[in-house]
Protein backbone atom coordinates (compact mmCIF):
# COMPACT_ATOMS: atom_id res chain seq x y z
CA UNK A 1 0.00 0.00 0.00
CA UNK A 2 1.36 3.62 -0.53
CA UNK A 3 1.97 6.01 2.32
CA UNK A 4 -1.59 7.97 3.71
CA UNK A 5 -1.99 11.06 1.73
CA UNK A 6 -2.00 13.22 5.16
CA UNK A 7 -3.82 15.75 3.22
CA UNK A 8 -6.77 13.26 2.31
CA UNK A 9 -6.81 11.29 5.92
CA UNK A 10 -6.88 12.07 9.17
CA UNK A 11 -5.03 9.83 11.89
CA UNK A 12 -6.81 8.45 14.41
CA UNK A 13 -6.01 5.96 16.15
CA UNK A 14 -4.79 2.38 16.34
CA UNK A 15 -6.54 -0.80 15.11
CA UNK A 16 -6.03 -2.13 18.70
CA UNK A 17 -7.44 0.79 20.43
CA UNK A 18 -11.06 -0.02 19.23
CA UNK A 19 -12.40 -2.95 21.51
CA UNK A 20 -13.36 -5.68 19.30
CA UNK A 21 -16.88 -6.30 18.81
CA UNK A 22 -16.96 -2.46 19.82
CA UNK A 23 -16.77 0.90 18.63
CA UNK A 24 -14.71 4.41 19.05
CA UNK A 25 -16.69 7.40 18.65
CA UNK A 26 -15.12 10.46 16.50
CA UNK A 27 -16.32 14.14 17.32
CA UNK A 28 -16.25 16.39 14.52
CA UNK A 29 -16.60 19.96 14.69
CA UNK A 30 -20.34 20.19 12.31
CA UNK A 31 -23.00 17.30 12.99
CA UNK A 32 -22.98 14.32 14.37
CA UNK A 33 -20.00 11.81 15.11
CA UNK A 34 -18.81 9.10 13.05
CA UNK A 35 -18.60 5.98 15.10
CA UNK A 36 -15.77 3.26 14.25
CA UNK A 37 -16.35 -0.36 14.41
CA UNK A 38 -14.01 -3.37 15.05
CA UNK A 39 -15.31 -6.89 14.25
CA UNK A 40 -13.68 -10.60 15.57
CA UNK A 41 -12.11 -10.53 12.21
CA UNK A 42 -10.31 -6.93 12.97
CA UNK A 43 -11.87 -5.36 9.82
CA UNK A 44 -12.58 -2.05 10.34
CA UNK A 45 -15.95 0.54 9.56
CA UNK A 46 -17.17 3.91 9.89
CA UNK A 47 -20.78 5.03 10.16
CA UNK A 48 -22.53 8.34 11.41
CA UNK A 49 -23.09 7.53 14.95
CA UNK A 50 -27.05 7.79 14.20
CA UNK A 51 -29.37 5.11 13.32
CA UNK A 52 -31.26 5.46 10.02
CA UNK A 53 -34.75 4.57 11.73
CA UNK A 54 -34.88 6.80 15.34
CA UNK A 55 -31.43 8.06 15.86
CA UNK A 56 -30.56 5.96 18.46
CA UNK A 57 -26.36 6.21 18.71
CA UNK A 58 -24.86 2.97 17.02
CA UNK A 59 -21.61 3.22 18.83
CA UNK A 60 -23.33 1.99 21.56
CA UNK A 61 -24.96 -0.89 19.56
CA UNK A 62 -23.75 -4.65 19.72
CA UNK A 63 -21.27 -6.15 16.95
CA UNK A 64 -21.65 -9.33 15.35
CA UNK A 65 -20.03 -9.98 12.00
CA UNK A 66 -20.27 -6.90 9.60
CA UNK A 67 -23.28 -5.43 11.97
CA UNK A 68 -24.50 -3.50 14.36
CA UNK A 69 -27.35 -4.02 16.18
CA UNK A 70 -29.48 -0.56 17.17
CA UNK A 71 -29.66 0.13 20.93
CA UNK A 72 -33.03 1.60 20.95
CA UNK A 73 -34.74 -0.77 18.85
CA UNK A 74 -32.31 -3.55 17.81
CA UNK A 75 -32.23 -2.67 14.07
CA UNK A 76 -29.48 -4.34 12.52
CA UNK A 77 -27.36 -2.35 10.49
CA UNK A 78 -25.02 -3.67 7.78
CA UNK A 79 -21.43 -1.83 8.97
CA UNK A 80 -20.42 -2.12 5.05
CA UNK A 81 -23.22 -0.22 3.77
CA UNK A 82 -24.62 1.50 6.78
CA UNK A 83 -27.85 0.29 5.41
CA UNK A 84 -30.65 -0.94 7.71
CA UNK A 85 -31.21 -4.95 6.82
CA UNK A 86 -34.79 -5.71 5.24
CA UNK A 87 -37.44 -5.60 6.05
CA UNK A 88 -36.13 -2.73 8.23
CA UNK A 89 -35.17 0.14 5.56
CA UNK A 90 -32.56 3.34 5.72
CA UNK A 91 -29.05 4.16 5.94
CA UNK A 92 -26.16 5.79 8.29
CA UNK A 93 -23.72 7.36 5.88
CA UNK A 94 -20.39 5.42 5.77
CA UNK A 95 -16.97 6.79 6.04
CA UNK A 96 -14.29 5.35 3.98
CA UNK A 97 -11.65 4.11 6.23
CA UNK A 98 -7.89 3.16 5.34
CA UNK A 99 -5.48 1.23 7.77
CA UNK A 100 -1.57 1.40 7.16
CA UNK A 101 1.22 0.19 9.71
CA UNK A 102 -1.53 -0.94 12.02
CA UNK A 103 -3.33 2.90 12.18
CA UNK A 104 -7.01 4.02 10.99
CA UNK A 105 -7.24 6.94 8.96
CA UNK A 106 -10.80 8.30 7.92
CA UNK A 107 -11.33 10.85 5.17
CA UNK A 108 -10.39 14.39 5.51
CA UNK A 109 -13.36 15.58 3.29
CA UNK A 110 -15.84 13.06 4.54
CA UNK A 111 -15.42 14.29 7.88
CA UNK A 112 -15.68 17.61 7.23
CA UNK A 113 -19.06 17.47 5.28
CA UNK A 114 -22.32 17.65 6.79
CA UNK A 115 -24.32 14.69 6.76
CA UNK A 116 -28.33 14.97 5.11
CA UNK A 117 -30.32 15.44 8.36
CA UNK A 118 -33.36 13.19 8.66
Amino acid sequence: MTSINQNEWVALCGVEDVPVLGSRVVQRQKGHPVAVFRNTENKVFALLDKCPHKGGPLSQGIVFGEKVACPLHNWNIELVSGCAVAPDEGCSQKFAVQIEDGQIYLNRAELTTLAVEA
